[in-house]
Formats: structure tokens, sequence, C-alpha cells
């Protein structure tokens, strides 16, 4: 056969006539699940989270305030009192663990979910510990983080209880006081179930939850499960010079250098960016259920993977985080006069690692980087990310299930985590610690995490509460 030039500005068309064959062959699908409409229920459960809502939980670092504690602790008996009353209750120092004991005690389970909030500041349209219910709504502080998760599990185990059942292995039911600043009260919860043997099959702490549109033109409702957590440090960094006065300011002043430093990284990130198993796992997963552009890309990794890396971060800074260790500078402080250059600037700064670059090798890319703008760093604390939950593995497959069943026709999809929960502690006595809280986070829900106006609709309550009833008689099987 004769040489024709041709054939080779028509080879490279190959793979991606192959990329879209692919996309285009693959089923278009929707997600349209809603919760069903369960008035009755949905009224009763939002009035016991309202009453949750209602007592304050606020934690501040190295505060302790054993008395919110203890207030919420007697409203809990209050409302679940079955659980109260027949489970076995441990308090270390404002911290729950119950124990229900089960017809086997070699594959236990752990349900938690914390009990403090952060602090609720400025102007909200429902006061933030008013626990008003309107709108469809309950609204205040912890209404999604996460008090609905802590009121959910704990109705589960107390219907449980009132129809006579006994679980097939034993259930646990934790719930720090601390979580909100990465305090020691998950720590000793761990040290508690260490001492006396336990090891679990299966975590399930918050993190992630039925997600709506989880990547933009995704629409509709995503079961998205955490599987892991990226480490994280927080570092600060130090300027120094003799200082002088600002009228005849000298080169390379300390904020100057620190803001060297700050464009140097911010415009070329120092940090590698990778498709985790994890990640090419959702995008493969959300695929089907994206617009053909975005199912083009998504469902063939193999070939686009490169461009995702550069337009991902763009497009979504949620997505972006999942693929590379991130910092971000938070805090500075220079010197207290407008006509002072400072002897000495600091700058703060939080990152989140990822597992292609790991704790050690992140910091010390970001010495270098430092050093090179002649800065000092101090790590202030840190630690690593966290090893990823088997997707392929049982104790993942069993919340599958269990979704699948509670949520018929939620899609589920494994998640990273970019954010910390304390389920990170718990990775010490358990290779299987899933972040879901079985409600639903719109838009509006995951703007006010941590922000204004925190509400739930308590229409997704129900589910909740079913959600880990069916969890617990998974054990069954």
């Amino acid at each position: 056969m004769k040489f024709r030039p041709g054939y080779l500005a028509l080879a490279p068309l190959a793979p991606l006539g192959a990329a879209v064959a692919h996309a285009a062959l693959t089923p278009r699908k929707t997600s349209g699940y809603q919760p069903q409409p369960d008035p009755d229920r949905a009224m009763a459960y939002a009035e016991k989270l309202s009453a949750m809502i209602r007592c304050d939980t606020t934690s501040h670092a190295n505060v302790r305030e054993p008395e919110k504690f203890e207030r919420f602790h007697a409203l809990l008996a209050e409302l679940f009192p079955l659980v109260h009353e027949k489970l076995a209750r441990t308090d270390i120092d404002g911290n729950l663990l119950y124990y229900w004991p089960g017809r086997a005690h070699d594959r236990p389970i752990v349900l938690m979910s914390h009990q403090d909030v952060v602090p609720a500041e400025g102007t909200w349209v429902h006061a933030p510990f008013s626990g008003d219910i309107a709108d469809g709504k309950v609204w205040g502080r912890g209404a999604s983080d996460t008090k609905c998760s802590v009121m959910a599990f704990f109705q589960a185990v107390e219907e449980l209880l009132a129809a006579g059942y006994e679980p097939a292995n034993d259930v646990y039911i934790a719930s720090s006081c601390t979580e909100e600043w990465a305090g020691d009260g998950a720590p000793k919860l761990v040290a508690e179930l260490k001492r006396r043997g336990v090891r679990p099959f299966l975590v399930c702490d918050e993190g992630g939850g039925i997600i709506t549109e989880p990547i933009g033109g995704i629409p509709g409702n995503f079961a998205m499960v955490g599987v892991f957590e990226k480490g994280k440090a927080d570092v600060k960094f130090t300027a120094r010079s003799t200082g002088g006065h600002a009228s005849a300011p000298t080169a390379n002043t300390p904020i100057a250098r620190l803001s060297a430093f700050v464009t140097d990284v911010e415009k070329h990130s120092p940090f590698r960016k990778k498709f985790l198993p994890e990640v090419t796992a959702m995008f493969t997963r959300l695929a089907p259920y994206a617009p053909f552009g975005l199912r083009l890309v998504m469902g063939n990794l193999w070939l686009f993977a490169p461009l995702m890396k550069v337009v991902l971060p763009r497009v979504s800074a949620q997505a972006g985080a999942m693929l590379r260790t991130t910092i971000a500078f938070t805090m500075q402080s220079g010197s207290d006069a407008y006509n002072v250059l400072p002897q000495e600037a600091t700058l703060g700064a939080n990152m989140r690692f990822i597992p292609h670059q790991g704790e050690q090798e992140s910091l010390a890319i970001i010495r270098r980087l430092a050093e090179k703008h002649g800065l000092e760093m101090e790590v202030v604390h840190t630690n690593d990310y966290s090893e990823p939950v088997d997707i392929h593995g049982e104790a993942f497959r069993q919340v599958e299930r269990v979704i699948g069943e509670t949520f018929p026709g939620l899609p589920v999809s494994p998640y990273v985590m970019t954010g910390a929960t304390d389920a990170h502690f718990y990775q010490e006595i358990c290779d299987s610690c899933v972040r879901f809280a079985p409600v639903i986070y719109g838009p509006e829900q995951m703007k006010g995490m941590h922000g204004l106006n925190e509400n739930i609709e308590y229409s997704c309550l129900p589910g909740a509460v079913d959600f880990y009833k069916n969890l617990i008689r998974a054990q069954e099987q």
C-alpha cells in the first residue's frame, strides 16, 4: 500500500472519535430524587430539631463551658427517653458515647456527629438560636451542621427501641463537643473505644450528604459519600528587618517579601495536580447525568485529564481542591503605625494535603519557597490525610445499598472531603470511616453552614431517620 501523508493528519483524531462515540453511546441519566411527602413525621422531627437548636452549644477553641453541654444532654434525655433508659451512656468531659449491645460483637458500627456549633455573627432573618420553623425549614445555628444528623440517629434508635428491635451487632452512638475547633473530644472517645477493645466495621460521620448539583451543570440530588479527608496544617511565615521610618523605605521590606511570596504561590502553584482513583470514580459516576459536553470530558478522563487539570480549578474551587494540595492565606500582621516599617511581619496560612503530595512533601515544598523569599516558617499544627475507604469494599457497598433502599432513585458517588471532621480520629481504629449526612444540602444550606441564616428543609428529616434505621438493620444481612 502506498504511504499517504493524510493518514498522519487523521491519526490524532482517532482518540477523540473514540471519546465522542463513548459519550454518545452512554445513556443519559437524570436524578429526579426528591423526599417523599410525610408531613406528620417531618413536623414532629422538625420540632425536636428546633428544641436542639434553641439550646446554644457554641464552642470556642480551648474554652471549657460544661454548663452549655449539660443543658444539651438533659434535653437529649427528654427528647429521646428510651435511648437514655436502654443504652449505656458514658460522658467524657461533655463528649457522649452510647452503647447498644447486639446479638454479636464482631462487626460494631458507630453513628456519630458533633454537638457543638460555630459562633453566630451578623444579622439573621431568623435569630440564630430561635429554632424557628418557617417556610418549610428549621432555622438556626446547627440546623444543618450538624444537629440534624444528631437528631436523626437518636430518633432512629428511639423508634427501633420502641418497636422492640434488637440489633444483630453492637451499635455505638458518639458525639463530641469540640469538633468545630478540632479539639480533644473525639480523641477521648476513640481512646475509650480502644480501651474497650472495639474495632468498628463501619463509622458513619458527617461530611458528605445529599448534595444538590454537586458540580455545576449536573442538576438534581446526589448522595456524595466522603471516603477520605485531606490533611491540614496551620502555618506561620515571618519576615524580619531592622525596621525604620516609612519616609525612607529600604528595598525588600518584610511586607514586600511576604507579598512577593503570596504572589509567587498564587500565580504559580507549586503543588502537582492528579486524578486520584476516588476522584476518577466520582467523575465516572456523575458523567451520565451531565449534558453532552460535560459527559464527553468527564466520561473520558483517559483523554481529557490534562485539560481537566487546567480547567477544573477555574470552574469550581471545591472540585479543583480534590486534585492537589491547597494553601490559603488567612491572617496577616505588620507595623502598628502607618509611618513605621515593621521589624517583623507575619502571615498565616491554612494548607490541605492531598495523598499524592502528603504532609511532609507539601510542607517541604512550601518551606523552600518561603526561604527563597527570605521568610521563616513555623508549623503551628499539622496532620496528614486519612487513608481512603475502599470504594469496592464491603462497608462502602453496604452504605451504598442502604442509600438505595432509603432513597430510591438517588445516585451515589464517592467524594473527597476537602474539609475536616471528627471521623479523622477514628481512622486509628476503623478502616471504613464514611462521611455522609443523610439530609439534603441545596445551595442555600451550603451557604448557611458557618454563615448567616443556617437552615435545613424539614421535608428531608424522615429520610434521614430512616437511613440510620436501615443502616442499623443492614447488620442482619
